[in-house]
């Protein structure tokens, strides 16, 4: 090459070599999760979950409510005891009432007596006789409550012997009975509440089990691809828990929330109408019908489960599947 030719541009191709090749161009780089994010049965699998979570949760409040009221009927119940008196024929009722009551009242560890009128007393079979009825002629017996102190506990077997020997025809009733139904019957619930949230775990288990395969069958070639180039299955089975860890939250907050939601409008409607039949009515059997703060921390604490249920069954069942993969 002489001196005063020009230098070759960088670009130009030299006599006798071999045309360049062209520069390969950077291809662009499409990152898919192995576990789709939006899809059909992921959308599904957010439903059925909500759906679960709303159910026990409502079984949780209603046992809790259950439970509560059941202990302040037990404590009214237990701090009272009723006298009956049964007309007896060559006696004076009324004189029978006034000494069943001076005989109660001095047993140690009595608050108060308050023996209910002949009227008081009709009143009470209004229930079961009706209005209207001339109840003259019939042998209505007479009640006597008697409230017991706090904190103490009086002898009602003292005082159902001197009532046996002073006024015939009087009967002690502590209520024992009642109050041992009230718990068999509180028992029955909490019992109850359990089965249905095992229930509810069953199906959330079944549920994701079943969602979990569908993923992977969608993407089992992938799948298959990575654990035949040595990915292992924990980096494969953390991708699912993590997705499936993400739905369960999802999920048990949409029927977490839900509940809570109910829970405190049925609070809230209790207080607006107080007074009414209604009102009078729940306040009777469930109080203010609030499940307090353990109520909805219980609620809290069920949509983390759930959520950790469903990370760990889907991260059982890869395992299980990969383990298959040979």
């Amino acid at each position: 090459m002489s001196m005063t030719e020009p230098p070759m541009e960088a670009d130009e191709q030299a006599p006798g070599e071999p045309p360049a090749r062209p520069q390969a161009e950077a291809l662009p780089r499409f990152e898919t999760p192995l576990v789709p994010k939006a899809t059909i049965a992921g959308r599904a699998l957010v439903a059925v979950i909500a759906i679960m979570t709303f159910l026990a949760s409502l079984t949780t409040g209603a046992v809790m409510l259950v439970r509560a009221a059941a202990v302040d009927w037990q404590s009214e119940v237990s701090r009272e005891i009723t006298v009956q008196i049964r007309p007896a024929s060559g006696r004076d009722i009324e004189a029978d009432v006034a000494k069943a009551g001076a005989i109660a009242r001095e047993l140690p560890g009595i608050a108060e007596v308050r023996p209910y009128s002949k009227d008081e007393s009709a009143r009470l079979l209004e229930p079961w006789l009706g209005t209207g009825l001339a109840l003259d002629d019939l042998p209505i017996p007479r009640i006597i409550v008697v409230r017991l102190a706090p904190d103490t506990i009086p002898n009602l077997e003292r005082l159902r012997s001197m009532l046996a020997d002073e006024v015939p025809g009087a009967s002690l009733d502590d209520h024992r009975g009642f109050i041992d139904r009230m718990r068999a019957m509180a028992r029955a619930a909490v019992f109850g509440g359990a089965g249905v949230l095992l229930l509810v775990l069953i199906a959330t288990i079944l549920s994701v089990t079943f969602a979990t395969r569908g993923a992977m069958a969608t993407n089992r070639a992938v799948i298959e691809v990575l654990h035949f180039t040595g990915a292992k299955s924990s980096f494969i089975a953390g991708h699912f828990q993590r997705r499936f860890l993400t739905l369960g939250l999802e999920g048990g907050a949409i029927g977490g929330g839900g509940a809570i939601a109910l829970f405190a409008l049925a609070e809230a409607v209790t207080r607006w109408f107080p007074g009414t039949a209604g009102g009078d009515q729940f306040a009777a059997l469930f109080g203010t019908f609030s499940i307090g703060v353990a109520g909805y921390a219980a609620v809290l604490a069920e949509i983390v489960l759930i959520a950790v249920v469903t990370a760990v069954t889907s991260r059982v069942t890869v395992n299980r599947t990969l383990e298959t993969i040979h």
